[in-house]
């Protein structure tokens, strides 16, 4: 009776060491791999071309909406992006690249101002899109997805978008050739910088110190080859496609983009015709692919 009880005993020991082995595994996926955002249709690898959703524009006195029609067709919700403009310009000028955002599935609240640096009104975006999900009136109501929030921006916006990150409710952030008066060590969300080859007015090398201080996130850099400050960053140009796909994987958990950034053989690690520069931190190449 002695020896059955023994053994019992260890085989209980066994079983314990081995579920609590799974719970902490499965933690840890948990935390690598954000929850699915169900009902957003895939485009395959297509991130530079029309997603499947028709673009609707509302212009307001504070920030202008970019946004799917027909949202929540399916059940989905929508995830957001605050949006931050170069120096002198407001959203309008990059209405190519924010209807592209928005017919990948995305809401765009972007900021109406052209000093958006310290991003105070790209952080009210959120306070905007939390309003409208609350409003029975509103064609928002209960169809933002207010779990999968991301920032981006271009130029001095791309600056402000790494500042917005500071906002615990921000999950990623994406510097389209970003101005230098940001503060990479304040947050603690994964980054895209995106900097092009010939940019004669934020150089690539100093894109490349910024993405060099983030090693605390995962974070990537991506020189497009032949890009210059404003070939790319107003319409999106080159531009488009890896920060399309940056977005649909931190917030909508898109298996293609995780594809193209992460794992030995990514997608757009490799792909020299179209960068002229691709670098992964540490962090960001422990992200299985």
């Amino acid at each position: 009776m002695r020896r059955y009880d023994t053994r019992t005993a260890l085989v209980r020991r066994i079983l314990a060491a081995a579920m609590a082995t799974t719970v902490a595994a499965l933690a840890m996926t948990a935390v690598a791999t954000p929850a699915q955002a169900d009902g957003i249709p895939s485009v395959g690898r297509n991130w530079g071309a029309a997603g499947p959703y028709t673009p609707e524009v509302s212009v307001g006195l504070v920030h202008t909406l970019y946004y799917p029609q027909n949202m929540g067709s399916h059940g989905e919700k929508h995830p957001v992006v605050i949006w931050g403009n170069g120096t002198g310009v407001v959203p309008g000028a990059y209405t190519v690249l924010l209807r592209h955002y928005a017919s990948h599935g995305f809401i765009v609240v972007a900021a109406n101002t052209p000093m958006t640096n310290f991003a105070i009104t790209m952080r009210g975006g959120i306070d905007l899109a939390e309003q409208l999900n609350a409003d029975p009136s509103s064609v928002f109501f209960g169809k933002v997805d207010l779990d999968r929030i991301g920032s981006a921006g271009h130029s001095q916006g791309g600056s402000a978008a790494v500042n917005a990150a500071v906002d615990p409710r921000v999950d990623t952030a994406v510097a389209i050739q970003p101005g230098p008066l940001n503060d990479v060590d304040l947050i603690d969300e994964p980054v895209l910088y995106l900097a092009g080859q010939f940019d004669a007015i934020v150089w690539p090398i100093l894109v490349k110190g910024m993405y060099n201080d983030a090693d605390h996130v995962p974070a990537e850099y991506a020189e497009l080859r032949g890009a210059t400050h404003f070939g790319t960053g107003i319409s999106g140009g080159d531009m488009r496609a890896p920060s399309t796909a940056w977005l649909r994987y931190w917030l909508m958990d898109d298996q293609n983009a995780r594809a193209e950034f992460f794992g030995q053989n990514c997608g757009f690690c490799s792909d020299s015709s179209q960068f002229s520069d691709f670098r992964r931190n540490g962090l960001a190449r422990q992200i299985p692919g």
